[in-house]
């Protein structure tokens, strides 16, 4: 079963996301046997793209002219069944600085995380919602280790 489909936009290389579709799934998959989140005939798409794609998207949707690490467009679309949650955009660049000394995979996987969170309905706005947000986070990445 596939959650999430994966784009690429605006990369000379991809190496470090060779089967990234593939290994998103199966982290979704473990994801949801640990009952963190249900994706119970839902899915999404996610964009890996270029800082100069993502300063164009964030101006575009949030009015501010600089790029950013991730961005999500929640979007609830029932098709026979199947929902909808949106897309999530991703920096390739910001992960690729922020893992020179960590893990490629850690630092993405922190991204796709933080905007599937959004897609559903989580926030960070407040000190509340921000700690429950952050909390979610970590339990997932936990599962990964």
């Amino acid at each position: 079963m596939r959650i999430a489909k994966v784009f690429f936009e605006d990369l000379k290389s991809k190496t470090n996301l060779k089967n990234f579709e593939k290994i998103l799934n199966k982290k979704l998959m473990l994801i949801q046997k640990k009952k963190l989140i249900f994706f119970n005939k839902k899915f999404f798409s996610v964009l890996i793209t270029s800082n100069k794609e993502m300063k164009k998207l964030n101006k575009k949707f949030r009015k501010r002219d600089r790029t950013t690490d991730v961005l999500s467009f929640p979007l609830k679309i029932n098709d026979m069944g199947k929902t909808y949650l949106g897309d999530i955009a991703i920096n390739y660049e910001i992960v690729e600085k922020r893992s020179k000394n960590k893990n490629f995979q850690i630092e993405l996987d922190k991204m796709w995380i933080h905007g599937l969170l959004h897609l559903l309905g989580y926030t960070h706005e407040k000190l509340k919602s921000f700690k429950i947000m952050s909390s979610k986070e970590k339990k997932i990445l936990q599962i990964f280790k």
